[in-house]
């Protein structure tokens, strides 16, 4: 071997060796039986960019800021407690990993917004993984963007709306991916204010005292393929512009003032290949403008829609109105411009005679009875009496009560296909 080859040699053992070192210096492994028991004094002696390993055990805190970039990664059952009740991670960093931990004890307060994780003012975090159990604030987000929140399962035992916390809590943030988690027990599932173009998909959110999904003043987001059952209702969306609401499952949004979907003062919006399933309303819509509800299945809701006050200028087309109670609810002075064609209805009692599957005469899904119980609930008693068959059908020869220009013109005579 050449002295040039050895010098050669010698050099790459040497840059082996310092590699080497500083890889075994980038972590930090805590464990009961670990010389580094303690998680405060890891992560308070990590430097920027280390990976603290929290194999197993359980760590009792006060809360721990997190002021430089560090990945907390728990194994075997790692759990971390609150001491005081008080937050137990405050991120105040760019490049944060919070992944695999199970975090308990964050108590209710009335004076602050108290989460098991809280990220201020932060970018390129991601929280993955975690159990939160019985916190006030699961996982809350306030000044951030470009955060990954993805596989959290997030637990609360919430008994009032007054002294509850939302389980995925968003203000004032920005291209957020809430993804995979499961969201049950709190005020809200998730909630966004002020949040722009961010992705909600494939969450479960399901027996949360109010919403399981809450949007405020948010415009440009999208939630896809999530599952909302049995909350106090199921999504609502207010005052916000732009959002696609796709391939959801609202089931079973039950209650007096409840509903699948709640759209309020919104535009320009898209609902699409959902699912409303067993919801007092499926579709509550206030001053909704230039929006489409396309491909949908309404099926054994009370009201499959309300249509109320100034909604305008959309679009309801391709959908599967199948076995609700109601059909339409609507507002004798509603607005008349909203467009209903080649829509499903189960109580549809027209014809085909050039067989071309669009009925021959247009469907008017509003019942006077459907109004006067929107009205006087108690009417409801009713429902089955031959009363009621007289007074529609009285209704539907003379409209005097009911929009008369509320009508699917090109209804279909089978079920619709989606894609």
């Amino acid at each position: 071997m050449g002295k040039i080859e050895r010098n050669h040699q010698m050099k790459l053992y040497i840059a082996l060796f310092f590699l080497l070192s500083y890889i075994s210096m980038s972590e930090i492994l805590v464990c009961p039986d670990c010389p580094e028991k303690s998680l405060v004094n890891a992560i308070n002696n990590a430097e920027a960019n280390e990976t603290v390993i929290i194999d197993g055990g359980t760590h009792t805190v006060e809360t721990i800021e997190i002021t430089r970039p560090i990945k907390l990664i728990a194994k075997n059952q790692a759990q971390v407690i609150s001491r005081s009740g008080k937050q137990i991670f405050v991120i105040k960093s760019d490049d944060v990993l919070i992944k695999g931990l199970i975090l308990k004890g964050v108590k209710t307060s009335y004076i602050e917004d108290r989460a098991s994780i809280k990220v201020i003012k932060s970018s390129n975090v991601v929280i993955e993984g975690n159990t939160i159990l019985n916190s006030f604030f699961g996982i809350y987000l306030a000044h951030s963007k470009n955060i990954i929140i993805r596989d959290n399962t997030v637990e609360g035992n919430a008994k009032v709306e007054m002294s509850s916390g939302n389980a995925i809590h968003l203000w004032y943030c920005k291209k957020i991916l809430i993804e995979n988690n499961i969201s049950t027990g709190h005020r809200d599932g998730i909630y966004l204010e002020f949040v722009d173009h961010s992705l909600i998909k494939n969450n479960i959110s399901k027996d949360n005292l109010r919403y399981g999904l809450h949007f405020m003043f948010s415009d440009h987001d999208s939630y896809i393929g999530n599952t909302f059952e049995n909350n106090g209702a199921g999504v609502a969306v207010m005052f916000s512009n732009k959002i696609t609401m796709k391939n959801n499952k609202f089931l079973r949004n039950w209650g007096a003032n409840s509903y699948g979907l709640l759209l309020k003062e919104i535009k320009d919006s898209n609902i699409e290949n959902n699912l409303f399933y067993k919801n007092t309303i499926g579709i509550y819509s206030e001053s909704t403008m230039r929006s489409s509800i396309m491909h949908n299945d309404f099926q054994n809701n009370g009201w499959a829609l309300k249509i109320i006050s100034s909604s305008g200028d959309n679009i309801i087309s391709y959908n599967n109105f199948i076995s609700n109670t109601f059909e339409v609810a609507a507002n004798k002075n509603s607005r008349s411009n909203n467009l209903y064609e080649y829509n499903f209805w189960t109580n549809y009692t027209g014809y085909d005679l050039d067989r071309d599957g669009i009925g021959d005469v247009p469907h008017r899904p509003i019942e006077l009875f459907s109004q006067i119980v929107s009205d006087s609930p108690v009417a409801m008693i009713l429902l089955r009496s031959s009363f009621v068959e007289m007074i529609n059908f009285a209704e539907k020869i003379v409209p005097m009560l009911t929009p008369t220009n509320l009508e699917d013109r090109k209804p279909m005579m089978e079920e619709v296909t989606h894609d």
